[in-house]
């Protein structure tokens, strides 16, 4: 009879997603990320008969040489540090949810370009018999460029089941109380071993002017995000700064740009910076190539004397606390 019973669904899944990575650092793998991700109208809504022909004919014939070679300066011999962090997160997050929830939570990886992919982490969920599903964008600020492909995704994907799942979307977490405590804790830690610089830099990643003139909240999230943070570790005015990272293009995008600014600063008097990536929940190309090494290099060959680089929150623990915080309030009815 035992044997003729089903067993009990999982109360609920999540999907933890993240932007992703090439499989290897190789030219052609780093090449067909690269053509993925440049093909998301979300990331660059250019017209189509405009862009196409630039990026086919002009980017992917130049560029993944050069990023390959990025990777290759990142890359450990357990895989891309994003991936490597990723599988940490999720395998931590999930015996968090089963320590606090007393069951066992599906938890699976799916990345917007790149694998695993979305499609296949949903269908891993699927497959464990989940009929409830979080999906846990890591990013801590909203923007049409990364959040929004997330939703655009699933969406599509779901489009070809006959029996779409309850789902629960995390849209932001910005001003998260949780997640404040999480960076503030990051940086006093960083402080304790290595001292204070004379200013901290919180670096975000930039998106153009225009998205924000036509909506996207992306910016005024990171402003809150930096006021709260600076708050928190209790900083005058003259001891911080935010800056955004990563332009792509011609087009103007927001300011002041990371590597400007650290240009800047040594004659300005300021000989030492701790430098941090808050909207990054995990340490990638964008942070450890760009901000890690190239970052110190323009500010170290600019006068600059001490430039200390923060890693993300990884697969710390107040961060995997947060991680299941926002997870539970999404599934608080399901459990």
């Amino acid at each position: 009879m035992n044997s003729m019973m089903s067993e009990t669904p999982p109360a609920f899944g999540v999907l933890l997603v993240n932007l992703g990575t090439p499989d290897s650092p190789s030219a052609s793998d780093v090449k067909r990320f690269l053509k993925q991700f440049l093909s998301d109208p979300r990331v660059v809504d250019l017209n189509p008969l405009i862009w196409k022909p630039i990026l086919n004919g002009i980017i992917l014939n130049t560029r993944p040489a050069k990023v390959a070679k990025l990777y290759q300066a990142i890359w450990s011999d357990e895989g891309s540090p994003l991936m490597v962090v990723s599988q940490r997160q999720r395998e931590k997050v999930a015996s968090l949810l089963q320590e606090q929830l007393g069951q066992a939570i599906p938890v699976e990886l799916g990345m917007s370009y790149g694998n695993p992919s979305l499609a296949s982490g949903l269908e891993k969920l699927k497959q464990q018999g989940v009929k409830r599903i979080v999906v846990l964008p890591l990013y801590p600020q909203y923007s049409c460029s990364t959040v929004a492909p997330v939703f655009d995704a699933i969406a599509a994907e779901f489009k070809g089941w006959r029996d779409i799942p309850e789902t629960r979307f995390n849209k932001e977490y910005y001003q998260d109380p949780t997640y404040i405590e999480a960076l503030a804790s990051s940086v006093k830690s960083h402080w304790n071993e290595h001292g204070q610089a004379d200013v901290l830099l919180m670096s975000f990643h930039g998106v153009p002017v225009r998205y924000v003139n036509e909506g996207d909240p992306y910016q005024a999230q990171c402003q809150a995000t930096a006021l709260l943070l600076a708050q928190a570790l209790g900083l005058k005015d003259e001891q911080w700064k935010l800056c955004f990272q990563s332009q792509f293009g011609k087009e103007e995008w927001l300011t002041p740009y990371t590597d400007k600014l650290l240009e800047s600063l040594p004659e300005k008097g300021v000989k030492s910076v701790d430098i941090m990536c808050p909207a990054f929940a995990a340490d990638c190309l964008e942070t450890l190539e760009e901000i890690s090494i190239g970052g110190k290099e323009s500010f170290i060959e600019s006068g600059g004397e001490s430039y200390r680089f923060i890693p993300c929150l990884n697969d710390n623990e107040p961060h995997i606390e947060l991680l299941a915080k926002l997870v539970t309030e999404q599934a608080a009815q399901w459990v």
